[in-house]
């Protein structure tokens, strides 16, 4: 598998944006072999609106959260021309199948498992990076509606440097504010998986994250 790519439930706010993004996502398919993984967003909002109302366990909260990503996941099979909806990873026809799109829908994989925390310090990003790990992806991408990762809030703080490359060790101390979920940087930190933090609403760049070239993002190393 060349990449996993989670495409974060925030840029379904965007729609314009994410349809282009679904489009091009498809010519990438046509070169390269992708897997995306669907965020939450709008979808996951809901559950986090009805686990603090009646005070959920954090099994059927996070249970509802993955269900929350399916969701968002069957939209992305829908705007995705020629995308291939899955609910199994069948790792070796999958890394060594045909160039294409595939959707995964991970809840038949993570409630058979229980490979992670049911938390909300566990997301679509860690869901993802689990994802990438099992399919020994050479890339996993995470697309966002923010450039990646800062020194600081660039919204409180207007010299805030976005920042380029960052260690997983690094990145477990660093004020986040919420950009990527707090269970990210133990799965990675062991893991030969070259993890991106970049811009969905510029899809060029996720083609240039492909391409081996240089581009407006965030380099996550073990």
């Amino acid at each position: 598998m060349e990449a996993v790519i989670k495409i974060g439930g925030s840029l379904a706010g965007y729609p314009d944006a994410l349809k282009t993004l679904c489009r091009k996502l498809s010519e990438m398919g046509q070169r390269h072999r992708l897997l995306i993984v669907p965020g939450g967003g709008e979808f996951v909002d809901v559950v986090r609106v009805i686990d603090k109302r009646f005070q959920l366990s954090p099994s059927v909260s996070h249970k509802m959260a993955i269900l929350g990503m399916e969701q968002f996941g069957l939209l992305l099979s829908e705007l995705i021309p020629n995308a291939i909806p899955i609910t199994s990873l069948g790792e070796r026809k999958i890394c060594t199948g045909k160039k294409g799109v595939h959707v995964f829908s991970p809840s038949k994989l993570m409630f058979r498992e229980k490979a992670l925390d049911a938390s909300w310090d566990v997301t679509s990003d860690s869901i993802a990076a689990f994802v990438a790990c099992r399919l020994h992806a050479k890339n996993l991408i995470l697309v966002k509606s923010v450039d990646g990762l800062f020194s600081e809030d660039p919204e409180k703080n207007s010299n805030a440097k976005l920042l380029h490359r960052i260690s997983t060790s690094a990145l477990s101390k660093l004020q986040r504010d919420s950009v990527v979920d707090n269970c990210l940087p133990r799965l990675l930190m062991n893991e030969n998986v070259y993890c991106y933090i970049v811009n969905g609403l510029f899809p060029e760049r996720i083609v240039q994250i492909l391409e081996g070239n240089e581009t407006v993002c965030t380099l996550i190393t073990s």
